[in-house]
């Protein structure tokens, strides 16, 4: 068993697993293309990558010899090799897998809410109630895509969990939405 590459960023797993799921495709993909699988795929729970950010870990994933470029006549292409898809099950299950940070835009504008008045403080819950409607949509949409085929049931799951998310989300800012309007 290896051991966890800790150089290696979250970032730079989560690109490992986007090119583990495309090891199929002999041609590999572009750091643009994965750009566009991460946008699509990790924007629901993980903040997706800029393009510069994509490069800058796809070097040093190929530095590792975690990845390899494929040949191409155009823009490099990269594929997971099978030390990088070994690396990336031994980060899955034997690294620590650590608690989340909760980095919340509204929560830290209600926090200082002693600076604003409950109308104003409302009406950027409910703009942020509507948000949360537009986002539980959008990823309804993709559940209904993934159907309930064996072969995305792990990426079903997790789009399980962020509508049970959201829908709770909703809840908790609906219920200060209603503590606002007993303010004076």
């Amino acid at each position: 068993m290896s051991m966890v590459n800790s150089a290696l960023s979250t970032t730079a797993y989560a690109l490992l697993g986007l090119l583990v799921f495309d090891r199929e495709n002999p041609e590999g993909m572009t750091g643009y293309e994965l750009k566009q699988r991460a946008d699509f795929t990790l924007r629901y729970y993980w903040v997706s990558p800029a393009m510069s950010q994509i490069y800058t870990e796809l070097r040093k994933l190929s530095e590792a010899e975690f990845v390899e470029s494929a040949p191409s006549d155009g823009p490099a292409r990269y594929r997971v090799t099978e030390l990088g898809e070994e690396q990336l099950q031994t980060w899955l299950f034997h690294g620590e897998v650590g608690f989340p940070i909760l980095k919340h835009p509204v929560a830290l504008r209600l926090l200082m809410g002693r600076l604003s008045t409950p109308e104003q403080l409302g009406g950027m819950l409910e703009g942020h109630l509507d948000d949360l409607a537009a986002r539980r949509a959008d990823l309804q949409g993709v559940r209904d895509m993934l159907g309930d085929e064996h072969q995305v049931r792990y990426a079903a799951m997790v789009a399980d969990w962020g509508l049970a998310y959201y829908d709770s989300e909703a809840q908790i800012v609906a219920g200060l939405r209603e503590r606002l309007d007993g303010m004076d």
